[in-house]
C-alpha cells in the first residue's frame, strides 16, 4: 500500500511538470497571451504586411501596448486590413501612424505605433490612416541587383 501512495504523488508532479512545459511552449510560440485588461479595436490598412501574423505585438516606445487581432484582405482597395486590439489604458491621438517593423535582422514582425499631435484620441472602431508597410528583404535585394545591372549596362565605370 505504501508504494501506491508514492506512485500517486509522482504522477501528480509529472502532470504538473507537463502542464508547466505546455504553458511555456505556448508562451514562447506567442500562441497564448494571458491579458485580462480591457481592450479596444482600431484598424489599419497596409500595402504589404510581409510576415506579420495574428497575435503579433503592437508596441510604442518598445513597450507592448496591444496585439494584432486579425488580418484580412480588402478586395476594394487591394490592401491588407489589420485589426489591432489596444490596451484600454493607452490613448493615442487620431493622427498617429503605424509601421510594420522587425525585431532584429530576421526576427518576428510587429507593429510600431508613433503618436501624432491631434487633440482627439483614437476610439474603438477608428482607422489609423498613416501607415508604412513592411520592408521585404527580397525586394531590397532585387532592387540592388537591378540597379547594379543597370549601372553595368550603361557603361559606367566606378
Amino acid at each position: 500500500m505504501q508504494s501506491s501512495r508514492y506512485d500517486a504523488w509522482v504522477g501528480f508532479f509529472v502532470l504538473l511538470g507537463g502542464a508547466a512545459l505546455l504553458f511555456l511552449a505556448l508562451k514562447a510560440g506567442n500562441l497564448l497571451s494571458l491579458n485580462f485588461e480591457d481592450t479596444y479595436t482600431v484598424t489599419a490598412k497596409f500595402d504589404n504586411i510581409g510576415g506579420l501574423k495574428p497575435r503579433a505585438a503592437v508596441k510604442s516606445a518598445g513597450v507592448v501596448i496591444g496585439r494584432v487581432d486579425s488580418i484580412s484582405f480588402d478586395d476594394k482597395s487591394f490592401q491588407a486590413r489589420v485589426v489591432l486590439k489596444l490596451n484600454h489604458g493607452v490613448a493615442f491621438p487620431k493622427d498617429s501612424s503605424a509601421k510594420i517593423l522587425t525585431s532584429g535582422l530576421l526576427g518576428e514582425q510587429y507593429i510600431g505605433l508613433e503618436p501624432g499631435a491631434d487633440e482627439k484620441n483614437l476610439v474603438a472602431g477608428d482607422m489609423i490612416k498613416q501607415t508604412q508597410s513592411a520592408v521585404v528583404l527580397e525586394n531590397l535585394i532585387g532592387q540592388f541587383l537591378y540597379n547594379k545591372a543597370a549601372d553595368a549596362s550603361s557603361g559606367e565605370k566606378p
